[in-house]
Formats: structure tokens, sequence, C-alpha cells
């Protein structure tokens, strides 16, 4: 009784809608978030003295967006009610941007990425920029026509679960399970709603600082920490289920945790081993037409 009136104050005490604007789920551990947060605040003042160090040191479009609607839906900011409604500054950076790289225009899943852009700069002109280093630079080939970029870095991550975790990838093997249905939304959507926001921004602020193999890091992370959890699939469905539920949870809603976890439980990973194992897939796929 005692635990469920801390739960119930808790729940009384902190909005049903985040920071960011998103509805928080009706089961949603409001106690938990409470103790973990309480905690962060200290880690996220930190960090914002170490990034306002940092920054003074100067250390074709389609005609109808059709995926306009589909973002974010849970978000009050980009609801149609909303003044200012967010939706049309997503339109305007996707448009913007598909007039700026008519060789990419505008790709399925562009959309979660720029708006989480929009919502953490509250600007159109960061929004576009950022978007463009990520989608010209950091990530090439992603959201091209032909998706070569992303196909093959599913490729690479395949390659380095069947190095690192074996058993793993001989269970996806076995159930005929391929690599992209687990984890294209991870990589298409760089963990947009796939995790939580706090600690989707964390894996962000390493993309930008460091580049793609962050990405890596985490789905590695993410498979090695529920190995045993996911070896007890026993089947096509089961195994796809699995790969959704490692995506909850504590481990992953402690961010701070959580990053220093995918700079050490994956080991070792070069920009050189990457490199050659883009290669190889890349000619692995190119090679299948």
């Amino acid at each position: 009784m005692e635990s469920a009136a801390r739960t119930q104050a808790a729940r009384d005490r902190v909005p049903r809608i985040d920071p960011y604007g998103f509805e928080r789920p009706e089961d949603f551990d409001y106690a938990a978030y409470e103790e973990f947060f309480s905690a962060y605040l200290v880690v996220l003042t930190r960090r914002a003295i170490k990034w306002s160090k940092l920054l003074k040191g100067g250390g074709g479009v389609q005609k109808s967006m059709t995926d306009m609607n589909r973002t974010f839906p849970d978000n009050v900011k980009f609801r149609k009610g909303a003044d200012p409604c967010l939706q049309r500054t997503l339109y305007n950076v996707l448009l913007a941007y598909g007039h700026h790289n008519r060789d990419v225009g505008y790709c399925q899943g562009m959309n979660f990425v720029a708006g989480y852009l929009i919502l953490m700069t509250d600007s159109e002109e960061e929004s576009f920029w950022l978007l463009d280093a990520l989608v010209g630079s950091i990530l090439p080939d992603y959201y091209s026509p032909s998706m070569l970029g992303l196909k093959t870095d599913q490729e690479v991550l395949g390659e380095l679960v069947r190095t690192r975790l074996p058993a793993v990838a001989a269970l996806m093997d076995r159930h005929g399970v391929p690599w992209t249905l687990v984890v294209s939304r991870w990589f298409l959507c760089l963990f947009v709603d796939v995790l939580p926001v706090e600690t989707v921004l964390r894996i962000w602020d390493c993309l930008f600082s460091e580049g793609s193999k962050v990405i890596f890091r985490v789905a590695l992370t993410l498979i090695k920490r529920h190995q045993s959890f996911i070896l007890e699939a026993s089947s096509f469905t089961d195994v796809c289920e699995k790969f959704r539920e490692i995506t909850k949870g504590s481990f992953v809603t402690e961010c701070h945790t959580f990053m220093q976890k995918i700079f050490s439980e994956p080991g070792r990973l070069s920009a050189a081993r990457i490199a050659r194992l883009r290669e190889r897939c890349r000619a692995r796929l190119l090679a299948r037409g």
C-alpha cells in the first residue's frame, strides 16, 4: 500500500506530457523516472557547463509528404491544433532539404530525424543544417533512393554479431530472420521512437561528435546485454518480439549509465575495421543486384 501511495503521489506531481511534448503511457513508472531524473539533473548540469566552455572555445521532394500526419502523433507540439504547429516547420525543413539535395529528395524516416532536430533547436535553419550534416556527411547513402548505405550498415552489424556474439547470429540464421527486419528502424530513425528521448539525445551527441560507428556500439550493447533473453526465442516471430523488448526498461532509461556501457561492452571498434566491413558488405550487396 505504501509503495502504491508513493507511485500515485509521484504520478500526481509529474505531468502526463514530458518536457519534449510527448504523452506518457498509462503504465509509465513515475516513481522510477523521478528517482532517475533527480540524479540525472546533476549530470545534465555538469554536461551543460562543459558544452558551454566548448562552444565558447570555438573548439526532389515529393509533392505530397504523406508522412506529416504520422510524425509524432503523441506529441502535442506536432498536432494540428498546436500554436505554433511544428508540422509546418517540419514541412519547411524537409522541403528545403529536398531542393538542397536533389539526389536524396525526401526519404521515409527523415521526418522523424528532422522532427527531433526541430524539437531540440526550435529553429528551422539550425535543424536544416544539422539534417544536412547527418544525411550528407555522417550517414551517406542512408536516405538515398537505393538506401545502399543503410543496407550496408545492417549487413555490417550482422558481421559484427557473427564474430562477437556467434550464438545470436546462429539463432538468426536458424529462424531465417534477416537483420533488416529487426534493426532497420534503429538505423533509419537513429533510435527515435525506439529508445527514450534522453537516451536518443545522448546517442546523437556522440553521433555528431564521433560519427556513424556509434550506431554499431549502441546496437551491439543492446544485443550483448540481452543475449540470454534473445536466445530464449523459439520462432521467427519470437525473435522479432525479443528485439522489440530489449529497447525497453531501466537499462535504456538510465541514459548516462547506458552511454558509458556503449563505450565499454562492445569492446574495441576501430574505424578501419568498420571501413573494411563496409567495403566487403557493399560489394556483396551490389553483386546480388
